[in-house]
């Protein structure tokens, strides 16, 4: 999306995709070289913070008529004392499985979309040498993170339902695969996009939002140069990353119940997905949504409004050091792989 985007393949946290970096051409090695980078700079990342993922999860979804984890420290706690260590971690393999084919196809569909987008600007300004504007960027960074988030929805789906298993629930998929096959048998191939329109809408206010903010944190800086941290009007990488985590996290927080809204269509059409979520096979009410409006509605007339922002305290909490770890690891495995990384304002 952009050249910090590119560095530590962090367009879901830090969406710095503003930066006036025109689309440039590598060469296929690179590509790889830079996906693979990526590929273990997010797979580290999110394996540090996983504990902090599941337990928002378990949170978003879990039945309201018997309560398990009641907080962040609290909830982990409880993970660790009923799971042991293992159980902060699980539902993470998928999760990890899903950074590179979501990369690949975001890298080229930004590719595709800024090329297609130039072309019709230019023909509008009737300026052939005319380049994307970074509100124009921005839309083409978003086109490809839909693209990419549908190609790889399947596994964030099955990826929702193995985190929220436990071992005292009545069934368990074996893995990601099994979890597939088995949805694909009993639920049929739509199940696999259940809650794909909330995540799709959630993008909108995110990228928006990120983008507002991310620009005007970057400009007060740039004006009032507080601590003295901006040297000749430029603002150094980790800066414009902490700006990005400032965007991420309040681009987080406004589609947050869209976000809520997701997980819990993800369970509807699962046999037990309610002793499921229950956490110790008893089952009190039955998840049935019949959409997004639905699953709003009945969300916050039982649970009230604040049932959609459950689980947002260990999300928030994770946004920075998921950024932090997969700065340095992308660096690190960088220098490793000799990839070269273009950085430009």
């Amino acid at each position: 999306m952009a050249s910090e985007t590119k560095i530590v393949n962090l367009a879901e946290e830090a969406k710095l995709a503003t930066e006036g970096v025109k689309t440039p051409s590598y060469a296929f090695t690179t590509i790889c070289k830079s996906l693979v980078a990526g590929g273990v700079a997010g797979g580290v990342s999110r394996t540090a913070v996983a504990p902090l993922e599941r337990l928002k999860i378990l949170l978003q979804v879990q039945n309201p008529h018997n309560i398990k984890y009641n907080g962040t420290i609290q909830g982990l706690k409880y993970i660790w004392r009923t799971e042991g260590f293992r159980g902060l971690f699980k539902g993470n393999g998928t999760n990890c499985a899903r950074i590179v084919p979501n990369s690949a196809v975001k890298f080229f569909s930004y590719e595709q979309a800024s090329k297609g987008i130039l072309q019709l600007y230019q023909k509008q300004t009737g300026n052939e040498d005319a380049q994307l504007t970074p509100v124009l960027r921005l839309g083409a960074g978003a086109c490809a993170g839909i693209i990419a988030m549908s190609a790889t929805y399947p596994m964030d789906m099955v990826r929702g339902r193995i985190t929220v298993q436990t071992d005292k629930s009545p069934y368990q998929y074996r893995g990601m695969f099994h979890a597939l096959s088995t949805v694909l048998r009993e639920e049929g191939p739509r199940a696999l996009y259940k809650g794909w329109l909330p995540s799709v809408i959630g993008v909108i206010p995110y990228v928006g939002l990120n983008f507002a903010v991310y620009e005007s944190l970057k400009d007060w800086l740039v004006k009032s140069n507080p601590f003295g941290i901006v040297q000749d009007s430029e603002l150094s990488v980790t800066t414009r990353l902490a700006c990005g985590a400032a965007a991420g996290t309040m681009g987080q927080t406004v589609a947050y119940p869209l976000d809520v809204i997701r997980r819990r269509m993800q369970m509807v059409g699962w046999n037990h997905a309610a002793s499921v979520v229950a956490g110790d096979g008893r089952g009190k009410v039955p998840l049935e949504y019949s959409g997004m409006v639905d699953a709003f509605r009945k969300t916050v007339r039982y649970e009230g409004f604040g049932a959609l922002y459950k689980g947002l305290v260990p999300n928030s909490v994770k946004v920075v050091p998921s950024i932090a770890i997969a700065f340095v690891t992308y660096e690190v495995v960088k220098d490793i792989l000799g990839v070269e990384i273009r950085i430009s304002d």
